[in-house]
């Protein structure tokens, strides 16, 4: 699919799952006690202990931000204390899951449907991804540092509870995938030079293969073929196109597939040895679902009526069946096939929502999900096909709160400047009209605004009886290839004028309150809230920015280098003259003079995809110009902030900024 090229899941988000599939493990693996060839550490788990306030105060750097009042902080405390849990993998007959019950989410196992989930990691980092092994009694994760985004692989055996690191410590390792005998785990690293994504195998009796080396960026082992002698490689240029090909691990021959494609190639999956399931926007708006013969080179599309985007699919270990999911306006749905046949199977009726992480069970006879909606946090399911029953496995927690009573939201279409249809997602409060309005503006840019659940959005409907609206403007994923494009390059600034349309629509909306008006966003959303300021400040009462791009010359070359060619496909290349020039006339950071209205600015200092040093100047050059900003800097965190205690802290204070903002009559 259409996926941010470093996903910030680096392992296993659950087979060809949506915008983080390339972070999943495609297979199993077999670790037996051979495994230990492959260790260069054994890791000892710390027990887990809530950080002190002096520990949590000592790793955020805040300024100007004031003292937040207790009566505030007692509202936001039920919604900070929701809690969601993701599907991982099955466990034997039970289930692998990732939730936090302290600082950090950590894996747990829940043994029965709706059972006590019992924590097995106990890191002070997050661990939100396993594979567990199909035979042997443990399972595959992998973690980073201080938001670091260089993740390393361990092997947790249960009987023993000692972690082994697979990885070298310093490198970064995604995408790891054993082969169906787990022979061979394979994965991308840095390991070579620190910016090519090389393709490593590794033997269970500690052989190391190097697949390939020193090809670029983007790359990605997707399957194994049954025997164990082919590996079907991706490389990802853009959101816009892909590349697939098959490596013959004899020879050390790689073969392109679909060699005169132009087109974004999702993922791809053995059925047999001479066919590959495959998912790819080639022929049509919308990524589909296709088996390709690769000897023969025909292609069977089997989704081609849908007029959305196939977003995710997986086969379980015997062939006889695969699952896709289809994204409907933001909405999940579940289609089953029986193979080879490719005949519909009939499913028990469905929670509404966003599902994913799909995940069968060995025997075939289960699939299980994670599903999330505007109103419930993420909870496991599964489906027995032999039964038709759907089975909750998990029981998510709303902190206190009665989730009867949150806001959903009303999928609504607004006009822009030159004429197209933008779709939005609009939370109403149920309080007296007219209301404040929060404008949440998602990053990528290749993303998309979806109904998934928002403690920071009930929040803000009920406590504050602000409207939020979600805009999926020009450039979002899951609206056509041709939409998808409309921001590119020269472009970029039509997604800013989407903002100016939707401010239009705001202001003809008798509910909604036009004076009193703050946008928000992250990373590329980051840039939209400060881009939005440049161009309509004045009918703006803030803004909130977090990990944004200030800069994109600056960005593209202080981003980590494994992620610049990557961000140059899409934003443009800064070391073309002209385009430098471009991107320099639409940065913020060089329009500061034209920005008046007040920010709140986070940032983790570890962030490898958009430096500190882009909110570090931002901060400076709008103090610079006597506009107030409140900024907020935590040390031990990266691309967002992972760790409870910091983002509390920031919760608390963007409701602090967003009261202060809504209380301004004038907007100031």
């Amino acid at each position: 699919m259409k996926t941010p090229p470093v996903p910030e899941e680096a392992f296993n988000q659950g087979p060809l799952d949506g915008a983080a599939r390339r972070a999943r493990a495609a297979g199993k693996a077999l670790v037996g006690a051979s495994l230990l060839a492959l260790a260069t550490c054994t890791v000892t788990t710390p027990p887990a202990v809530p950080p002190s306030a002096q520990e949590s105060a000592a790793n955020l750097v805040v300024e100007g931000v004031p003292e937040i009042p207790d009566s505030l902080l007692a509202k936001l405390a039920p919604y900070q204390n929701t809690r969601s849990t993701r599907l991982l993998d099955w466990q034997g007959d039970g289930i692998l899951v990732a939730t936090r019950f302290g600082e950090t989410t950590q894996l747990h196992r829940v043994a029965e449907p709706l059972g006590m989930r019992r924590q097995v990691t106990f890191f002070a980092e997050p661990v939100r991804s396993a594979a567990v092994h199909p035979v042997e009694d443990g399972f595959v994760y992998a973690k980073d540092s201080g938001g670091s985004e260089f993740y390393q692989l361990f092997w947790r055996h249960a009987a023993s509870g000692e972690d082994i690191r697979l990885s070298d410590g310093q490198s970064r390792y995604i995408g790891a995938s054993w082969s169906p005998s787990g022979r061979w785990l394979g994965y991308a690293t840095t390991e070579g030079n620190g910016v090519d994504w090389d393709l490593h195998a590794q033997s269970l009796a500690g052989e190391k293969r190097v697949l390939q080396q020193g090809l670029g960026v983007g790359w990605f082992i997707e399957d194994w073929s049954p025997d164990e002698r082919r590996v079907l490689v991706s490389r990802y240029l853009s959101v816009n196109e892909s590349r697939l090909y098959e490596f013959d691990l004899s020879s050390g021959e790689r073969t392109r597939l679909l060699p005169n494609v132009t087109a974004a190639i999702g993922a791809a999956s053995y059925r047999d040895q001479d066919a590959i399931y495959l998912s790819t926007d080639d022929g049509g708006e919308f990524v589909r679902l296709e088996l390709l013969q690769p000897s023969t080179g025909e292609r069977r599309a089997l989704t081609a009526d849908a007029p959305w985007n196939v977003e995710t699919f997986a086969i379980c270990r015997t062939k006889e069946r695969l699952a896709y999911v289809v994204n409907e306006d933001g909405i999940s749905r579940l289609f089953v096939l029986r193979l080879p046949e490719h005949t519909f199977v009939a499913l028990p009726p469905l929670p509404r929502g966003i599902l994913s992480g799909l995940r069968f069970h060995p025997d075939c006879t289960r699939l299980g999900f994670t599903v999330s909606s505007a109103s419930t946090p993420a909870d496991a399911f599964s489906i027995d096909f032999d039964s038709r029953e759907l089975t909750r496995w998990t029981q998510g927690e709303t902190g206190g709160l009665r989730s009867q009573q949150f806001v959903t939201p009303q999928l609504i279409h607004f006009p822009s400047f030159d004429g197209r249809k933008i779709a939005a997602f609009l939370y109403q409060p149920k309080t007296p009209a007219p209301h404040p309005v929060i404008v949440n503006i998602h990053g990528g840019p290749e993303g998309q605004a979806r109904p998934g659940f928002s403690p920071s959005t009930q929040f803000y409907a009920r406590e504050f009886g602000a409207a939020v609206i979600f805009p999926n403007v020009r450039g979002s994923d899951g609206y056509g290839k041709t939409f998808l494009r409309l921001d590119n390059g020269r472009l970029r600034e039509d997604s800013v004028r989407d903002i100016g349309a939707l401010l239009d629509w705001i202001a003809a909306q008798p509910q909604l309150d036009a004076s009193r008006v703050v946008v928000m966003g992250g990373s590329y959303g980051g840039y939209m809230v400060l881009a939005s300021l440049v161009h309509y400040g004045e009918r703006l009462s803030g803004g909130v920015e977090r990990v944004g791009i200030s800069n994109f010359v600056t960005f593209l070359e202080n981003t980590q280098p494994y992620r610049q060619d990557l961000r140059r496909a899409e934003y443009g290349d800064e070391r073309d003259p002209a385009m430098r020039a471009f991107l320099q006339s639409i940065s913020p950071l060089n329009r500061v003079s034209e920005i008046d209205t007040p920010l709140l600015i986070s940032q983790g200092l570890n962030d490898p995809r958009v430096p500190a040093s882009e909110s570090e100047q931002m901060v400076a050059a709008l103090r610079q110009q006597g506009v107030p900003v409140w900024y907020v800097l935590a040390r031990n965190e990266g691309h967002g902030f992972r760790k409870k205690a910091n983002r509390d802290y920031l919760s608390a204070a963007t409701a602090l900024f967003l009261q202060r903002r809504f209380a301004a009559n004038d907007g100031r």
